[in-house]
C-alpha cells in the first residue's frame, strides 16, 4: 500500500536513494501520503513520537550516533515550528537531519484555512538548504533537482535540510506499487583545499609552546593515533574536553580543574605560540576567557564545514579533515626542546591530589554524588549528559576512558536533552546512562512518551530543587529576582517514572546513593530512573570551596 500522490513517492524514492533508513514521525493527517509511504517502504524504519519537540531532537539522537542523514516528519502549521530547537542544535553541532514537513497548497495560505501557517523558509537561519516542492505535473523535473541538492547538503555537509511538501487533497488514496524516480549521481563537488604546509610547519616548527584543544568530537580511532605523536613533543600541550572522546595520559582531560586557579600572571606562561583547534563546540567559558586574553600569535581552526573564531585571533581555516592535516603537518614538524608540557602536566599532576583529597572529606552534594556517580557507569558503554551545571561537574573528572560521551553542545539548551539521550540510546547495543539536571529533564519530561525507549536505559537526576548553576555564577543571588533565574520547585520525577513504565528509585544522601548505585545497572524489564536530591543551600558552597582548595 502506498500513497497515489506522485510527489510523495518522489520524496520516498529520493530518502531512499541517499540511503534513509529511519524515519521519525509525528501524527497528523495532511502528511498521511508521506507517512503510508514510509511506513510500507521494505527498507526503511519508521518509528513513531507524538511530541515533534521531541520528535526532532531523538531523531538528531539516532543520528548523532550512526552518523548519517535521519529523517522526521511532521503535518503542516505549528507542528513544524516544535521542530526549530532541534534544527538550530543540529545545524551548529553538525548532524544531518532530513525535515520533512507537510504543508497546505498556495492558494490554501492566509485565508483562514485551519493548521496553516507560512512554511517556506521558516528556518532559513538554521538550514542549509530547503527545498520547497510544488504539486503540480509540469514540476517533476524542478521538484527532482530541489531534493537532489537539498538531500546533498545533508550527506555531505552533515547539518540539517528541509523539505517542504504541499498537498492538496484527497490525501489518503494508495496504489500497489511505488515507482521508481532518477535522481543524478550523488557526487561530492567541494574541491580539494589548499594548505600550505611549509609555511605552517615553520610557524610550527620555530615555536616552543604549541597547544592542541579539542572539542566535542565523535569517537575516532585515527584521530587518537595521530594525537599521541604529536603528544611525544614536549613543546605541545594537548587540551581534551569531556565530549571529545580522546584520552592520553599526557592529554588534560579536565581543562577547567587546570585552569581555573590561573591568574592573570599565570596567562603568559600558560599562552601558546601556536593554537591548534579542531572538533565542535568548547565547553569551558574558563578556557575561552583565557585564551581571549592572552591570545596566541597564531591560532589555525581546523574544520570542513566551518571557520570557528571563538578566541577573536583566528589567523588559519584549514577547511579540511583534522585527521587529514595532523597526518600531513606532523611529517613536515620537528620535536622542540621545552619544558611547556611538562610544567603544565606537573601542575595538573598537583590539582588531581587536591581534587582527591577534598573529595575525600566534602559534604553530601552534587559534585560528591557526582563522583559516585561516574565510578559505577559500565566500562565501554555510552554517556549522555545534559547541559547547564552537570556538563560542568563533568569536566572537573578524569572520565573513565572506555567511555564515548556525548553532549548537545552547539546551542548549549536544555531543551531536548533527554529527547537526544533516548535516540542515541535507541541504535546503540550498549548501555546508555543520561544524567541530567531536574530543569532540564522536567522541561524534557514528554521525552518519555516514547515506544522506542530500551530496558537497558538510564537515566540519573540531580534534583537541588531548581537552577543550581545561577547561585553559583556571579550575578543572580545580588539581585531581588532570584527565583526567575534559579525557578524553585518541589518536582519528583516518580509519578512519571510510573507513568512511562521506569522502575523508580530516590536517594537523599550518600549512603542511600552508593546502595541504590549497587544494582542499577543491573538487567531489567523496564528502564530505570535513580533521582538524587541533594541540598540546595550548600551546593554551592561546597563548589565554591572546591575551587578555593584547588
Amino acid at each position: 500500500m502506498y500513497p497515489k500522490k506522485e510527489l510523495a513517492q518522489l520524496v520516498i524514492s529520493a530518502c531512499h536513494q541517499f540511503n534513509i533508513d529511519t524515519v521519525v514521525i509525528s501524527p497528523g493527517s495532511r502528511n498521511a501520503p508521506l507517512t503510508i509511504g514510509f511506513v510500507n517502504h521494505p527498507d526503511i524504519e519508521t518509528l513513531s513520537v507524538v511530541d515533534e519537540r521531541c520528535a526532532a531532537f531523538f531523531a538528531m539522537g539516532i543520528a548523532q550516533q550512526k552518523q548519517k542523514p535521519v529523517a522526521m516528519i511532521c503535518s503542516s502549521g505549528s507542528a513544524l515550528l516544535n521542530y526549530y530547537p532541534a534544527i538550530a542544535e543540529a545545524f551548529y553541532s553538525n548532524i544531518p537531519l532530513v525535515v520533512i514537513s507537510a504543508d497546505r497548497p498556495k492558494h490554501l495560505i492566509d485565508i483562514g484555512d485551519g493548521q496553516t501557517i507560512r512554511q517556506e523558509n521558516v528556518f532559513e537561519n538554521h538550514i542549509l538548504f530547503s527545498a520547497n516542492l510544488i504539486e503540480a505535473e509540469n514540476q517533476l523535473i524542478n521538484n527532482t533537482n530541489l531534493l537532489n541538492e537539498a538531500l546533498q547538503n545533508a550527506v555531505f555537509k552533515k547539518g540539517p535540510i528541509h523539505i517542504n511538501v504541499p498537498f492538496d487533497e484527497p490525501l489518503y488514496e494508495t496504489i500497489d506499487t511505488l515507482k521508481k524516480f532518477d535522481f543524478p549521481s550523488i557526487i561530492k563537488t567541494a574541491s580539494e583545499p589548499f594548505v600550505d604546509y611549509q609555511k605552517l610547519s615553520e610557524i610550527w616548527n620555530s615555536s616552543s609552546k604549541k597547544m592542541i584543544l579539542v572539542g566535542s568530537n565523535f569517537p575516532d580511532e585515527s584521530l587518537q593515533e595521530i594525537l599521541n605523536e604529536f603528544a611525544i613533543d614536549e613543546s605541545v600541550l594537548i587540551l581534551t574536553e569531556t565530549t571529545s572522546n580522546l584520552y592520553h595520559p599526557k592529554f588534560i582531560n579536565a581543562i577547567d580543574k587546570l585552569i581555573f586557579p590561573l591568574t592573570k600572571t599565570d596567562f603568559t606562561t600558560f599562552k601558546p605560540e601556536v593554537l591548534i583547534t579542531l572538533g565542535g563546540m568548547v565547553i569551558s567559558k574558563k578556557i575561552k576567557q583565557i585564551l581571549r586574553k592572552a591570545k596566541p600569535l597564531h591560532h589555525w581552526h581546523i574544520d570542513l564545514f566551518k571557520a570557528m573564531d571563538t578566541y577573536q585571533c583566528l589567523s588559519e581555516f584549514i577547511q579540511e579533515k583534522p585527521v587529514v592535516f595532523l597526518d600531513k603537518l606532523i611529517i613536515e614538524t620537528q620535536k622542540s626542546v621545552s619544558k611547556y608540557q611538562q610544567n603544565w602536566l606537573k601542575i595538573n599532576q598537583e590539582r588531581e591530589i587536591q581534587h582527591k583529597n577534598y573529595l575525600e572529606v566534602c559534604e553530601y552534594s552534587d559534585l560528591k554524588a557526582f563522583e559516585a556517580i561516574l565510578k559505577v557507569i559500565p566500562n565501554y558503554s555510552q554517556l549522555q549528559i545534559s547541559n547547564s551545571s552537570i556538563i560542568r561537574y563533568s569536566q572537573l573528572f578524569n572520565l573513565n576512558n572506555t567511555l564515548r560521551v556525548f553532549c548537545n553542545r552547539g546551542t548549549s539548551g536544555i531543551d531536548g536533552s533527554t529527547s537526544t539521550a533516548i535516540g542515541a540510546a535507541f541504535v546503540d547495543k550498549q548501555q546508555t546512562t543520561f544524567i541530567t539536571g531536574d530543569l532540564s529533564f522536567f522541561y524534557d519530561s514528554n521525552a518519555l512518551w516514547n515506544t522506542n525507549i530500551k530496558t537497558n536505559f538510564r537515566i540519573i537526576i540531580l534534583n537541588n530543587a531548581g537552577g543550581g548553576i545561577f547561585r553559583f555564577i556571579p550575578g543572580p543571588l545580588t539581585t531581588n529576582a532570584a527565583n526567575y533565574f534559579e525557578t524553585p520547585h518541589s518536582l519528583t520525577a516518580q509519578h512519571l517514572s510510573k507513568m512511562h513504565g521506569f522502575d523508580y528509585i530516590a536517594v537523599s544522601n550518600l549512603e542511600e546513593l552508593t546502595i541504590g548505585l549497587n544494582d542499577f545497572y543491573t538487567k531489567s524489564a523496564q528502564p530505570k530512573i535513580m533521582e538524587i536530591f541533594t541540598p540546595k543551600e550548600i551546593n554551592d558552597v561546597v563548589l565554591k570551596n572546591y575551587f578555593k582548595n584547588l
